[in-house]
């Protein structure tokens, strides 16, 4: 490059400088209407992109990774006395979500994004993503019984989600967002049954409960980036169907 033929313009102090070539015209940097058309339409494409397309961008890896540290949801001395509690009400990151934020002080001692209820081993979550493995996205508890009783985790499950629209939570669609208790003894599935009933006759009168009552199989622990997704990342993906509806207590 023949230097001596640039000229540097200098402008404010706070301008940028301008390099103009003496050898090159601007007609070479001119775009052509048809891409200058693509340019634009490709920029207000992405000003209007829903939120919910980010779930598609989300990272993929080949293996799930086990023995999560205190640092990533994984919780330490859980004594004997305690239950789990393993529930599917759609996308994962904000069921975990809710619960820690609703029962994280309340004797939840420990909140894990997972899946359940598929045939595969050690499913990675692009094979659950393709709906072929059978599992669901889900989210396995562990609480203290003598500070919060496993009917009302039930109960907030009920409030905390859309049980009504099967295989679907707001724009998620797929056998993996299905809603379903997994009970982990014949006593749970006692509870599970009888809050269904009470929801489905107190709660959700216009619409048919589609929870599945299953016995809690193999879990598997998701990848260690969705564990503490939302906590990790303020303002991402929430299923529109998650909030916690004003319901009037069961009777």
């Amino acid at each position: 490059m023949d230097y001596s033929s640039v000229e540097v313009q200098q402008k404010s102090p706070l301008s940028f400088p301008s390099i103009r070539s003496n050898t090159k015209t601007t007609e070479n940097l001119k775009l052509s209407p048809q891409t200058l058309v693509l340019s634009i339409f490709a920029v207000i494409m992405a000003s209007l992109m829903p939120n919910f397309v980010s779930r598609f961008f989300r990272p993929f890896t080949s293996s799930t990774k086990m023995g999560l540290g205190p640092a990533e949801g994984g919780a330490q001395n859980i004594p004997d006395t305690a239950q789990k509690c393993t529930v599917a009400a759609g996308c994962f990151w904000g069921v975990e979500h809710l619960f820690r934020k609703n029962f994280g002080e309340q004797g939840l001692y420990d909140a894990r994004v997972g899946y359940i209820g598929g045939d595969a081993n050690n499913p990675s979550y692009r094979a659950v993503c393709s709906g072929r493995t059978g599992h669901a996205e889900a989210l396995q508890m562990t609480f203290d019984p003598s500070r919060i009783s496993y009917t009302t985790l039930l109960e907030f499950f009920y409030k905390m989600h859309d049980p009504t629209t099967k295989d679907r939570q707001g724009a998620d669609t797929g056998t993996q967002y299905r809603s379903a208790i997994f009970y982990h003894s014949p006593e749970q599935e006692k509870a599970a049954r009888e809050v269904t009933e009470k929801a489905q006759t107190q709660w959700w009168k216009n619409g048919k409960i589609t929870t599945e009552i299953l016995e809690a199989g193999q879990w598997w622990d998701a990848e260690t980036y969705h564990q503490l997704y939302l906590h990790k990342n303020p303002g991402g993906y929430e299923c529109p169907a998650h909030y916690v509806r004003k319901f009037p207590p069961l009777s």
